[in-house]
Order: structure tokens, then sequence, then C-alpha cells
């Protein structure tokens, strides 16, 4: 009896022992280590950029882990990643995990950037702050897209402005340019023509030019002459006594204006006006009555005959 509890015990634990030894090795299959006692910290990225299982997670260029595994969260589309550390390195809350490419060939990795200034460590289970740094192939193609844009519109205007010219150049315009080109060159040749005559007549007329010159230098020198000769005559001092000439007038038209001096009242004063206009009337009476009645005033009498009396005028005369 006691040998058959005992072989029913080793059959038991032989076959726990094999349940266990197969979900050890089907987890070590997949990258799990049922004793393994490495952190575990997560990320959720909106892409991976191509990220894979097992990528190296580094820090500073070391690698320190790996990512486990990568799922997509039904809710909200975004991707989750775990990352398996395999060493003790301190890693802050704050650090940043960033998917980066570290060669054209290398698939992407994940570094972690450390805050070795924060001081509330992570835990395992806890997650990190996602970044995703542009490979150089990306960034080239980032870099590319508004150029290839730009490329495409001057190809596309280029090609319309092509469009454009083969339906101006038709068999009419051809022929009138090659017309045009011909006459430019009947009127260049016609041009070395003139210029040929123009050199000529310039040799031929060489003495008289320089006569014309000698003679425009002697103009010259005579105009120097009469302006040395104005500034000998103190023109300026001419042109200041002329100004204060004209400084003296306008005070004096200035006075006459604003009613001071003789011709200033005779031009703004009204009772010396009045008195001028009746004094001219009344001479202009007195020669009216010395016309029409010059006895009044001249008595010439060969005979000696005797003045008659003065009588005035019982009313004016008429004009």
């Amino acid at each position: 009896m006691i040998l058959k509890i005992t072989r029913e015990v080793k059959t038991a634990i032989l076959v726990i022992g094999s349940i266990l030894l197969f979900f050890w090795g089907y987890s070590f299959l997949k990258g799990k280590n049922l004793f393994d006692t490495t952190r575990k910290f997560y990320v959720v990225y909106d892409n991976v950029e191509g990220l894979a299982p097992s990528a190296a997670v580094t820090i500073n260029g070391l690698t320190v882990g790996k990512v486990n595994t990568i799922t997509i969260q039904e809710k909200t589309g975004k991707l989750l990643v775990e990352i398996q550390m395999d060493n003790e390195v301190p890693v802050a809350k704050s650090s940043t995990a960033s998917i980066y490419e570290p060669g054209f060939i290398g698939g992407k990795q994940i570094a972690i950037n450390p805050n070795f200034e924060d001081t509330n460590y992570a835990k395992s289970g806890d997650y990190l702050q996602p970044k995703v740094i542009l490979g150089l192939t990306a960034s080239l193609e980032k870099n590319l897209a508004p150029i290839q844009e730009k490329l495409d519109k001057v190809l596309a205007n280029a090609d319309a402005l092509l469009v454009n010219l083969n339906d101006v150049l038709d068999a009419n315009t051809k022929s009138n340019l090659k017309k045009t080109i011909a006459e430019l060159n009947t009127t260049m040749t016609n041009f070395s023509s003139v210029s040929g005559n123009l050199d000529k007549v310039v040799a031929d007329n060489k003495e008289k030019l320089g006569s014309v010159v000698t003679n425009l230098d002697k103009t010259t020198g005579n105009f120097a002459k009469i302006s040395e000769d104005l500034e000998k005559a103190k023109l300026g001092a001419t042109v200041e006594n002329l100004e204060k000439t004209l400084v003296s007038v306008n005070k004096m038209m200035a006075d006459m204006e604003s009613g001071k001096g003789t011709m200033g009242k005779l031009m703004k004063d009204e009772a010396m006006y009045n008195n001028l206009t009746k004094a001219s009337k009344e001479i202009e009476l007195l020669l009216q009555d010395l016309r029409l009645h010059p006895t009044r005033y001249v008595n010439v009498s060969l005979f000696g005959k005797k003045e008659k009396p003065y009588t005035a005028p019982a009313e004016e005369p008429k004009k």
C-alpha cells in the first residue's frame, strides 16, 4: 500500500513537473521567462514607425533591454509597447522613450532618455513618456516632399508654357520670325556700314574737330573770366544792397497800407479825401464861372468905365 501511494505521488509530481516545464518552455520560446526578475515599463504610441518585438532598448547607445510585446488598444486604437529592462539603471517617471532609426539597415529601436535630475523613479509596470524621432530616411522624405510638390508645379507650368509656345510658333509665326531675323541681320550690316562711314567722317574732319575742341576750351576760359569779373564786381554786395532797398520799399508800402505818413493818410484818411474832393469841386466851379463871366474877375476898360460890382451867382452854373 505504501509502495502504491509512493508511486502515485511520484507520478503526480512528474505530471506537474512536466506541465510546469511545458509552460516554461512555451514562454521561453515566446521570449518570456517565468523566473525573470527584470523590470517592465509601458509606453503608448500613436504610431510605432515599424517597431517590432525583440527590438533593442538602449540608454545612451548601451543596450539595456528589449521590446516584449506591441498590442493595439481597442478603444483608442493606440499602440501599447511593453519594454523589458535587464539592469537596475534608475529610470525616472519623467524619462522619455523615443523610437528612432539607428541606421539605414537596422530596424527601429527605442532609446530611453533618463532624467537624472528627477528622483521620482519609475517602478516595474509604470508608463514612460512617448516620443518619435524621425530617421534619416523619414527626415529626407519630409524635407523633400515640399520640394517635390514645388517641382511638380514647375514642371506643370513648364509643360503649359511649351504647349502655349508650340501654339504660338505656328508655320506663319515661324516664317515671320525667320524674316525678322533676316531683316535684323540686314540692319546690323547697315549699321556696320554706317559705323565705318562715321569713322571715315571723323578721320576726315579730325583737324576740324580739334579746332572745335580748342574753341570750346577758349569759350570755357571766357566763361571762367566772366565769372571772375562778376566776382570782382562785388555782385554779392549789390544783391545785398538791392535786398535792403526792397526791404525799405516793403516797409514804406506797409506804412502806406496802415495809414502812416502823408501818402498813407491820403490813402486811408476819409476826411482828407473828402476835403480834397470838395476843394477840387470848388476849383471846378470857379473855373466855370470864370469862363462864363470873365468880367467879374478881369475888367479892362479902354475908356475909363467904372468897374461893375461883383454879384455872386444865384446858383451854380450848369455844366
